[in-house]
């Protein structure tokens, strides 16, 4: 007798980070014919870019913070994601900021299901505008390498967050 397994409607996790990842590659991969070297980015470009990709990420990790002193009993679900995103801040060059102040106690508590709901659409959203980026021909290889990758842990942590 065969055995069968449920399928769960919509694709499965590796498809999606296999996906991302290989649209990432087949963008970020130049042919190599030196063609449109008038088009290509500055050093001064490069770096405004990886400055605003660092903005982003330390702003998502503003967001965790703030979530994270809000909802403190989702420490062990958001540390490993959050330490992620401070890696990504690094990697595109900035520097993590200072933690964000916890709420006052006049803020109305928040459910932990709308904290990781919240942190959910902005890992996505962040991901899917990196995604985006990549499409730009002006957007230099080894940037678009690293857009890539970042958007597609963005985009499984979004998966994490909300499935997981």
């Amino acid at each position: 007798m065969p055995l069968t397994t449920q399928a769960r409607p919509g694709p499965r996790r590796r498809t999606l980070l296999a996906s991302l990842a290989g649209a990432a590659l087949l963008t970020g991969c130049s042919d190599g014919s030196g063609a449109g070297t008038q088009g290509a980015p500055s050093l001064a470009q490069e770096k405004r870019l990886r400055a605003r990709a660092a903005r982003e990420s330390a702003d998502l990790l503003g967001r965790y913070d703030a979530a994270l002193a809000a909802r403190p009993g989702l420490t062990d679900r958001l540390a490993p994601l959050r330490a992620e995103v401070e890696r990504h801040v690094s990697a595109f060059g900035g520097a993590a900021r200072p933690s964000a102040l916890p709420p006052s106690a006049s803020t109305p508590p928040v459910a932990e299901e709308d904290v990781l709901k919240a942190l959910a659409a902005a890992e996505r959203a962040l991901s899917d505008q990196r995604m985006s980026a990549l499409a730009d021909p002006g957007t230099p290889a080894e940037h678009a390498r690293l857009l890539a990758s970042v958007a597609a842990a963005g985009a499984g942590h979004a998966y994490l967050l909300t499935e997981g």
